[in-house]
């Protein structure tokens, strides 16, 4: 079994043209020896490498998709690539791959089948926000997407809040970044006014912006988060 290949867990940038400030060289020099990818969306994942390396020859990389509809086939088929003897480095649409990633799925296989599964250092945006927000980073929940329906949605932000009260324990959660605006309404309406929100959207971009305050505070300000990458921190 010395002879099979690693699983690389590879992360990617959070905004456009960033990569020299957020990821370290290690990245780029893993990308240069891999030849076989599991990634998310495979566009996204050759412009990603090439960014990395201009002189890779893409359409001799071999990219399997990996996505939440991916079948055990699927999942298999990579298991026994990396099996025969070929590394795998997985890539995610944003941030690290295997945290709110449907890579974690590989990696549960891996580790069934005795694969060395390598971590490399990346941007999270959920460990960022929650270092940009001076909530407490002891006890802490990612709760990922809140439920959708008005009804389910506004009881899972009153459950949210009271964990965040009454266990101080700071909760973590993400919306389409179409449907944001609703979440920080809904996060208003629901939520008592000293409760703390922070807001981190378009991490690590030109543009970041992150803000820690009250809801009561919230209420006053004009802030578009349409179609921005946010992550929303609720403590006290």
């Amino acid at each position: 079994m010395s002879n099979i290949g690693q699983l690389y867990m590879i992360p990617s940038v959070l905004a456009e043209n960033t990569h020299h400030q957020t990821l370290p060289s290690e990245i780029s020099s893993k990308i240069k020896e891999l030849n076989h990818f599991a990634v998310e969306n495979i566009r996204t994942a050759r412009r990603f490498i090439r960014s990395l390396d201009q002189e890779k020859i893409i359409d001799d990389v071999h990219f399997e998709l990996l996505d939440k509809n991916t079948k055990p086939n699927v999942i298999q088929k990579i298991i026994d690539n990396i099996l025969y003897g070929n590394s795998v480095g997985v890539i995610s649409e944003a941030g690290c791959p295997g945290i709110a990633d449907p890579g974690a799925k590989l990696v549960e296989k891996a580790h069934e089948n005795g694969i060395k599964v390598v971590p490399m250092v990346g941007p999270s945006s959920i460990l960022l926000a929650l270092m940009a927000s001076g909530m407490n980073g002891q006890s802490f929940t990612f709760c990922g997407y809140l439920p959708i329906q008005d009804k389910e949605r506004k009881q899972q932000i009153k459950e949210l809040e009271r964990n965040a009260i009454q266990k101080n324990q700071t909760q973590i959660f993400m919306e389409t970044p179409y449907r944001n605006n609703q979440l920080l309404e809904d996060l208003i309406a629901t939520c008592s006014p000293n409760t703390k929100l922070c807001i981190a959207c378009n991490i690590t971009a030109p543009d970041q912006y992150i803000e820690t305050m009250t809801l009561k505070d919230w209420k006053t300000i004009q802030i578009d988060l349409h179609k921005k990458p946010t992550m929303f921190v609720l403590g006290k």
